[in-house]
């Protein structure tokens, strides 16, 4: 991260904060240097003071001593006073009915966990969620590990606040760009903001960034509490000045309220902060609270809510699909309905937490909408009959499931090691493009394969020749098709290193991470398969999860002896010259937008790769360059970028530099 050019002592605050940690976590998680001694030395110091001066230190310092902490389980608390949730409206009109003549302060409605935090002396005393609104769970260990929180802060006496625990887009996609499992990435930034900050270690918490923004006061108590006058918009600026972070607001009247909403929904799409929907609050302190509230609603705020489009439609089963991974996922199948533009009739329901916490069942009603326009979700189970159970045999080997718990969440799996959809669906992984890239081989031929008992195993793919006779005449094929299947075979076995390690599926090991692996063991396969733990975690952009499950891998007898069966029927291409010390050594490039002189993502990738540096998916304080021919563009990547001080370059940018061969950084 780049230090910019802002001068409030509060803002350089956060960037020596932000700057120094992510220098610390180089240094010493990941044996790289992003400074000189002299250079952390100086910044540490200059931090430090501003820490004494202002009073306020924030979370991550690295003048402190953070330790993450584990707690048995979270305990519960009665609020002092209830959270109530808010009465909505989806017309911008009736804000400004309900506005009058009085002014009122309009902010982001931002999507993720609701928290109260209490401070005492200066220090962070405690955090309660919402929970029902009477009584929440303590996540004190957790809020210490928020990204942007600060710890101390210059208020002695207690003060207590409420705001929204938040999992940036940039983050979220990030987070789910390292789960290969499609029906393990998270469903959204809410849920995972949600399930982080209820973890029972904190370090979870930690590591998925999870920030705070504050959006309301509660009380104060000491000789330092300012008089605000009867306003809410100065107990905001009281939270700014104490070192909080703040939702986006603007005061508004009648005659501004229609107009600033136009501009958030304007804005919505760009943002990196999830929020779905506004927040129109009276800035009357005393009118807000003479107006009381009902059983269920403040009558002091309002909410303005952003929905998609949903419709509603009869559920008529719940289908089981097993994958590769052994996990078997429900699938919601229902009366097509028309949504965003097209027919929908299925929608993923993800895991079994999910099923049973909708309530599912044959003939129940249902609203579903599109998740971002495109992937159908099931959002309300109008009926909650709740017919649908796990099945207790695999649909696929009738092989006996279990339900696991993992994190809070149950997944149902066969624990059959010999179902066969175990075994098409690992075969379709090592047959596809980025893999062995054996052509013209669909699931539905592999699946025919082993039915007549051709193919067991990765191995047998490069024995079919023996069979020729039986696949001529099996259905769906005939002599042409065959010779074709043949040739496809025979061409992929010539392979790389990086094709083959991605090719056995090994969890967590996608394409990028294979590319790692295997250049940090200059492409010698033996190297590769006995790669220990500490070497693994040593390669930078490969962690514990990763290792873990690549030492686990190939400790297994059976797994190694398969590798080694298809090991006797390939041979390695050339291994690619050392791109240590290229031109792009240590370079974390991230790619959006249409390429030009590319004919694709992954042709571009490759030639950054030969040239020493690394992609990734998300802008990261990582990120050295986010290439976008739209420079200027209003991206969310583009406005990530711009945040963290990260380099953002066209194609004929980086064409200038592989050409001059002068890397970033060296005056280009």
């Amino acid at each position: 991260m780049k230090l910019t050019n802002k001068t409030t002592k509060h803002e350089r605050l956060r960037e020596l904060t932000e700057l120094l940690s992510e220098a610390a976590r180089a240094y010493y998680g990941e044996d790289r240097e992003i400074m000189p001694n002299i250079e952390y030395d100086r910044l540490y110091d200059e931090l430090s003071a501003l820490e004494k001066e202002t009073g306020i230190t924030l979370s991550g310092s690295p003048t402190q001593k953070v330790g993450y902490e584990v707690v048995s389980d979270l305990p519960k608390e009665a609020h002092s006073a209830p959270m109530l949730s808010l009465d909505k409206t989806k017309d911008p009109a009736a804000l400004r009915t309900w506005l009058g003549d009085k002014k009122g302060l309009l902010s982001r409605k931002l999507d993720g966990l609701t928290v109260a935090l209490t401070y005492r002396d200066g220090a962070l005393f405690k955090a309660v969620t919402r929970g029902n609104g009477q009584v929440g769970e303590v996540v004190t260990a957790s809020a210490r590990a928020f990204a942007n929180l600060p710890l101390r802060i210059p208020h002695r006496g207690e003060l207590t606040l409420r705001g929204e625990a938040v999992i940036r887009y940039s983050d979220f996609e990030r987070i789910n760009a390292g789960i290969e499992e499609a029906a393990l990435k998270y469903k959204n930034p809410r849920n995972l903001s949600s399930g982080s900050v209820r973890q029972l270690n904190s370090r979870v918490t930690a590591e998925r960034r999870v920030r705070f923004y504050a959006f309301a006061f509660v009380e104060a108590k000491g000789e330092e509490t300012p008089d605000f006058q009867n306003s809410r918009t100065a107990q905001m600026t009281f939270l700014t000045r104490l070192g909080f972070p703040i939702v986006e607001y603007f005061e508004v009247d009648a005659e501004t309220v229609e107009e600033r909403v136009a501009w958030f929904s304007r804005q919505a799409a760009e943002s990196d902060l999830p929020a779905d929907g506004l927040v129109l609050t009276y800035d009357d302190i005393a009118y807000g609270a003479s107006l009381g509230s009902t059983s269920k609603f403040p009558r002091d705020a309002v909410a303005f809510k952003w929905e998609d489009e949903k419709c509603e439609t009869t559920l008529r089963e719940i289908a089981w699909n097993a994958s590769r991974t052994g996990l078997i996922n429900p699938i919601a199948l229902f009366d097509p309905v028309e949504i965003e533009g097209s027919t929908v009739s299925r929608a993923g329901v993800h895991n079994v937490s999910i099923l049973e916490e909708l309530q599912l069942g044959a003939g129940d009603r249902i609203t579903v909408y599109k998740a971002n326009m495109i992937i159908p979700q099931i959002a309300e189970n109008l009926t909650r009959s709740g017919g649908a159970k796990p099945p207790g045999v695999c649909p696929v080997c009738g092989g006996e499931t279990a339900i696991r718990d993992e994190s809070g969440v149950r997944f149902l799996y066969c624990t059959n090691g010999d179902c066969l959809a175990k075994q098409i669906k690992s075969l379709t992984h090592f047959v596809s493009r980025d893999a062995m890239n054996i052509e013209g081989l669909s699931e539905a031929s592999l699946e025919k394969l082993v039915d007549e008992g051709l193919i067991r195993e990765a191995a047998d793919l490069f024995r079919l020749a023996r069979f020729r006779e039986r696949i001529v005449g099996m259905e769906g094929f005939g002599e042409r098709s065959c010779e074709k299947l043949l040739s496809a075979v025979d061409k992929a076995r010539r392979t790389t290193q990086v094709r083959l390690l991605y090719s056995l599926g090994i969890p967590g090991v996608g394409l990028a991470g294979a590319k790692l692996i295997c250049r940090a063991c200059g492409y010698d396969w033996a190297r590769v398969q006995t790669a220990g733990r500490e070497e693994l975690l040593s390669v930078d952009g490969i962690g514990a999860v990763i290792a873990d499950a690549f030492v686990l891998y190939f400790s297994d007898a059976n797994k190694r002896a398969a590798v080694e069966r298809l090991l006797a029927e390939l041979s390695f291409e050339d291994a690619p010259e050392s791109a240590e010390g290229g031109l792009f050594d240590g370079q974390v490039f991230v790619i959006t937008g249409g390429l030009a002189r590319y004919p694709n993502r992954n042709a571009l990738k490759e030639r950054i790769e030969s040239l020493g540096g690394r992609t990734a998916s998300a802008v990261t304080s990582k990120t050295s360059v986010l290439i976008n021919n739209d420079r200027l563009s209003g991206s969310a990547k583009n406005k990530a970028a711009r945040s963290l001080g990260v380099t953002v370059i066209d194609e004929e940018q980086l064409a200038a530099w592989i050409e001059s061969g002068i890397p970033p950084g060296d005056g280009a």
